[in-house]
């Protein structure tokens, strides 16, 4: 009841609509006050390296802090991107890009990291100047002091080494090892050398003691992983060696976040990738917008970097390459979106009713766990041209790992992120759209026999005042996928079929969506999940 006094309390005239509207909901069902609590926020670690579209997927995810447990921002190497020493000290590993396109670059003393680099300190500083607006359409987002205290260095002198504790492996340490109830999800959004050697300072100060099997037994119990591939090799040579029994969440099958993703973007999606809707719903959107990293922008993460010249304009693909940089991305009009590559991994931890991190196989707004647990490795193919390397990072998260068919969310991601960066410029609270409330009646797990006809009711409202359309959906991630029959599939009552073939202890995945007609229309969803009596 205390976040719900909390949330009283920050009731005001200009969201008192929103509040009677949340208020109704709440005395109607639980549901709500469940998704208001803190209980249903996930804690999440951020490790980044210096990457534009980590850049990008860092603006993206802020805007959802207010769903999110934020525990760490933590910046990490890769490689990609690594510091050095500062000592004159070289490195090379073979295979890297530093090698490849006839670069030749290494042994160096560092690899595309900026002096002094901040991107993580810009966009937390832009976010606290947004934070003002932000709160007022979300009394849930975190104050920016409590983010700027997350914000820590971890391992990025070289990529791969993990002989060191630094400030970031330390803090990933410590929230290991706490007794905070619910699990720690930590993403690598470069390379795993920082949670590695988190993991490894536990192993050598635990392992030949009487608490380690407990110890690790907590650990895997508690810690998921969720990485952009492994991209410095360290979850290979350290982690599932190690650690083999944590939990690894490669996700694939969702949306194409990444570089290319408009060359293979279905015309639907392609409007969302375009130079006047960036422009729009993006850059020009306040403090947050203008870090945002487009095509042609006229900026770069590390001057003259050889394998960034996505901010220059008006250049064909052959004249950069004569300009000197490798060109492993085919040119796209000034202004169009760029790469957010590591959305993937936190997309399915919003608080969007989908409950999609609650179990990897769950599936959501970052696609569905890859249940193989394979390593996604970042090698070079054998044709590094434009279009290859573009293809490659295009396809790279379209098919389910299970070869199921999966829903299209990229236009509800994008509605969603319009949204809350909108929230970012917008004062008042009448002046931008805010999403559905979306419930189902009682609870959210069913049992039900093969054959039976069960009934469910689902109940929807708007905080300002728009239509809301109601669809029940079957999501086919659950033990059984045929096809189950919902008799009033836009109707907020239903009825479903369970098949008379259904197995007992098969479970039935259906969500219940409701779509606003707000600019820009927003959607929510509620997961039921179906188990058949055995």
């Amino acid at each position: 009841m205390k976040k719900l006094t909390n949330f009283l309390h920050n009731c005001t005239k200009a969201n008192i609509l929103f509040c009677v509207t949340t208020i109704i909901s709440i005395v109607y069902t639980n549901n709500l006050l469940a998704q208001i609590t803190d209980k249903t926020k996930p804690r999440i670690v951020i490790t980044a390296d210096p990457e534009l579209d980590d850049n990008n997927s860092l603006i993206r995810f802020i805007l959802y802090s207010s769903d999110l447990d934020v525990e760490g921002l933590i910046y990490t190497s890769s490689g990609f991107h690594w510091k050095g020493d500062g000592k004159g000290t070289k490195w090379f590993v073979p295979g890297r890009e530093y090698a490849r396109f006839g670069l030749n670059e290494c042994p160096c003393t560092s690899w595309r990291w900026a002096k002094d680099e901040r991107f993580i300190h810009d966009i937390v500083d832009a976010y606290e100047k947004s934070y003002p607006n932000l709160k007022v359409h979300n009394p849930e987002y975190p104050d920016p002091k409590i983010l700027k205290s997350k914000i820590k260095y971890g391992n990025i002198e070289f990529d791969g080494e993990i002989s060191k504790n630094t400030e970031g492996s330390n803090l990933i340490k410590s929230l290991i090892l706490d007794n905070k109830p619910g699990q720690l999800y930590i993403t690598a959004w470069g390379g795993q050398s920082t949670i590695a050697r988190a993991l490894k300072s536990i192993q050598e100060d635990y392992e030949f003691t009487v608490e380690w099997e407990n110890i690790k037994k907590k650990i895997n119990r508690k810690v998921v992983l969720l990485p952009s591939g492994d991209q410095d090799d360290t979850y290979a040579t350290y982690i599932k060696p190690n650690w083999p029994d944590i939990e690894y969440r490669q996700f694939s099958g969702g949306p194409n976040y990444g570089y290319g993703a408009q060359l293979r973007a279905t015309k639907g999606d392609s409007l969302y990738l375009t130079a006047s809707w960036m422009k729009e719903n993006v850059s020009d959107r306040g403090a947050l917008g203008s870090l945002y990293r487009v095509w042609g922008d006229g900026k770069q993460m590390v001057k003259g970097d050889k394998l960034d010249y996505f901010g220059l304009s008006g250049h064909s693909n052959e004249e950069l390459k004569k300009m000197g940089y490798a060109v492993w991305m085919p040119v796209q009009p000034k202004g169009t979106w760029l790469g957010e590559g590591d959305n993937h991994t936190f997309m399915n931890m919003l608080g969007n009713g989908l409950r999609a991190y609650e179990l990897g196989t769950y599936g959501g707004w970052g696609g569905s766990v890859n249940s193989k647990r394979e390593a996604i490795n970042f090698a070079t193919p054998t044709d590094t041209s434009a279009n290859a390397m573009a293809n490659m990072l295009g396809s790279m998260n379209t098919k389910n790992a299970e070869g199921m068919a999966y829903p299209n969310f990229f236009p509800q991601a994008q509605q969603s992120f319009a949204a809350r960066l909108k929230w970012a410029v917008t004062p008042q609270y009448t002046n931008a759209n805010h999403e559905p409330i979306v419930n189902v009646e009682g609870t959210m797990t069913v049992m039900a026999s093969a054959g039976e006809k069960i009934r469910l009711n689902g109940m929807v409202s708007d905080p300002d005042g728009n239509t809301v359309t109601p669809k029940w959906w079957q999501l086919n991630v659950g033990t059984y996928l045929n096809k189950v029959q919902i008799l009033t599939p836009n109707a907020l009552r239903t009825e479903v079929q369970i098949p008379k073939d259904a197995v007992g202890g098969q479970t039935i995945h259906l969500i219940f969506e409701g779509t606003d007609n707000g600019t820009p229309s927003l959607t929510k969803y509620q997961r039921v999940i179906i188990h058949v009596r055995k």
